[in-house]
Order: structure tokens, then sequence, then C-alpha cells
């Protein structure tokens, strides 16, 4: 009897010590492997993970999508580190040089891939949406342009006009496949607002502009010059004019009711079109027009908020992007004169001069 008793007890230790070994040279293997570097395709893999998808799907799903070698080691790997109720849904881009390691890291922080698009500062809302249309998100153009009229999402998105029209805000976005159009443009609002927000704590003393007026001036100065120390001048030239009850008389109004007008926009303004009443012509119509022209940037929300101390009434292009400023009526005059009649005037004499063998 204690023979055989003895001889279980070696039986036994000799399957433990067999356990034993299984399990270190398993835990040996899951280890080499979750370290094992594995290097990526240079555009990447992306790989979309399902809401409610388990760890052992996931890591059969990364196996069949090349991102790592073994599914089966991985998924051991997930359940040793206790990572699995971390793992995120969503759409991921891995690339580069990767350990599997790396791979569930990447899953259970929930770093998604992002599509993003660029919208650069005085864009129309006609120029803006379809360069969402056009990003990767693919979002649909009829869907934006919906929105960018609806009652019920300007009111919810807090946008004091009928339309979204200088209320999507320039800049860099992004967002994961999954954003919606609605989504996409209460984002550009919600940055607009933001924007206003930080130049309207540096406000200035005497200006009484609400939040509509702030962004249809703040598009104008936007419009009518891209130098930026020009803004804060710009701006209160147009201050100035409000003031004094001058029309404001700024081109890029005239251009803006020549689209509503004729629904095709045009650089080329004639007489006609500058003594052609419209809401939105400021050479017709005093104060300012009903609402913002374009999508202004920060640094001409901060210009209208907090423009310059001066007497200016009157700018003139200097046709290099930058402009002559006066305050009265005899400088701007002579000013026209130089840029606008004898710049020109001198230009077409050269154009000539070359034209000549």
């Amino acid at each position: 009897m204690k023979k055989v008793l003895l001889a279980l007890l070696v039986l036994g230790v000799l399957a433990a010590a067999v356990a034993g070994a299984w399990y270190l040279r398993r835990e040996r293997r899951i280890s080499e492997f979750a370290a094992a570097p594995v290097t990526l395709p240079s555009e990447g893999i992306t790989l979309a993970v399902p809401g409610g998808t388990g760890p052992r799907t996931i890591a059969r799903m990364l196996a069949d999508a090349g991102i790592v070698t073994d599914p089966e080691l991985l998924y051991l790997y997930i359940r040793r580190e206790g990572v699995g109720p971390r793992l995120k849904a969503g759409e991921y881009l891995f690339e580069g040089t990767l350990t599997p390691a790396q791979v569930v890291e990447q899953l259970a922080s929930g770093k998604v891939k992002l599509y993003r698009f660029t919208v650069p500062e005085g864009l129309r809302i006609e120029e803006i949406l379809p360069i969402l249309a056009g990003s990767e998100l693919k979002l649909d153009l009829g869907e934006l342009e919906r929105l960018a009229s609806d009652r019920n999402f300007l009111r919810e998105a807090g946008v004091p006009a009928a339309s979204l029209e200088g209320f999507l805000y320039p800049d860099t976005y992004a967002f994961t496949r999954s954003a919606t159009a609605e989504k996409v443009l209460a984002k550009m609002v919600q940055r607009a607002l933001e924007e206003y927000r930080k130049a309207d704590a540096r406000r200035k003393d005497g200006v009484k502009l609400s939040l509509l007026e702030t962004f249809t001036l703040a598009s104008i100065v936007e419009k009518e010059t891209g130098q930026p120390q020009e803004r804060p001048r710009i701006s209160c030239v147009f201050h100035n004019r409000l003031r004094l009850g001058i029309k404001l008389e700024t081109d890029p109004t005239v251009l803006y009711s020549m689209k509503l007008r004729s629904g095709v926009y045009s650089r080329n303004i004639t007489r006609r079109d500058l003594r052609t009443p419209h809401p939105y012509n400021t050479y017709t119509t005093p104060g300012l027009p009903p609402g913002p022209i374009a999508s202004p940037g920060a640094a001409a929300l901060q210009a209208t908020l907090h423009p310059l101390d001066c007497d200016d009434l009157f700018f003139v292009s200097r046709n290099d992007g930058t402009h002559i400023f006066c305050p009265t009526l005899e400088c701007h005059e002579a000013a026209v004169r130089k840029w606008q009649v004898e710049f020109f005037r001198e230009k077409r004499r050269q154009q000539r001069m070359k034209g000549t063998p």
C-alpha cells in the first residue's frame, strides 16, 4: 500500500512538473510573441472593430488583416493582461512597426483613425460645404445644405441667423468615420463661438456690436484684407463710418449681393451693380448687411471687437494686398488717382510696350 501511495505521489509531482514546464513555455511564447515587432505596409492597415466584438474575434480579425501573426497567442496575451474589457470598438489605423502589445494598447486606448479636412479663412458657405462633402468623411452635400438653413439646427447650435453663413469656423478638423453631417457642422459652429468669446473678452470699450453684428463685420474685415496687421485699422475705418452714419461702401458685400441676385458668383463689379439696391449692397444700404458674407478667422473677430484708434474713413488698395488709409475725402481721391487710375494706366502702357517689336 505504501508503495502505491509513493508511486501516486511521484506521478503527481511529475505531472505538476510537466504542467509547470508547459505553463512556463507557454508564458514565454506569449511574452516573446507580444514583444516581437511586425512591420506593416507603408500605407498602414485600417481595421474597423464593430461594437460588441469579443477579444477572441478581435484577435482573429487582427491576424486576418495581417496586423499580427498568431490569433491564439494574441488572445492568450489579452486574457493574461486582463485588457479584454478595455478593448474599444471603432476604426483603427495601424502603421509603421508595431508589436502585438502595442496593437492591443492602441485598441485599449481607443486611439481610432481620424479623418481631417481644412477650411481656409474667408470662404463662403457654398465653398465650405463641398470641402466637407469631398473629404474622406464623405458627408452628403444635400444633407449639409439642408442643415445649413434648418431653423431647429441653427437654434440648437446657437446661431442667431437664418443660415450658417459666417459661423463655420475656418480651421483644421479631425473626426472619426462615424461623424455625421450634424456633428461636424455643430463642431464648426462651436469653434466659431469659442473664438468669439475669446475676442469678446478683449472687447474695446464703446464697441456695442451684437453676436450677429460681430460676425457680419468680421466677415467684411476678413474679405477686405489678407494682411493681419491691417485688420484692426480696416475695422477702425468701418467703425468710424458706422458711428458717423456713412455707408460702408465695401466691394465684397456688393459681390455677395450679386451672388444672391443671380445665383452666380462673379468678381467683376459694374457701376450698375454698385447702384442696384440690395440688403447686402453697402453702397445702397446704410449700416451693416443682414448677416455675414463669409467665415471670419480669429484675427478678424479680434480686430472687429478691438479696432485700432484712428481717424480714417477710407482705404484704397495698393494692388499688392496692402492699403492706403485716409481720414479725408481729398486724401482718398488722391489715393484713388494714384493707385486705381494712374497705376493701371501705367500698367497698360507697359503691356503695350512689351507687345511692340
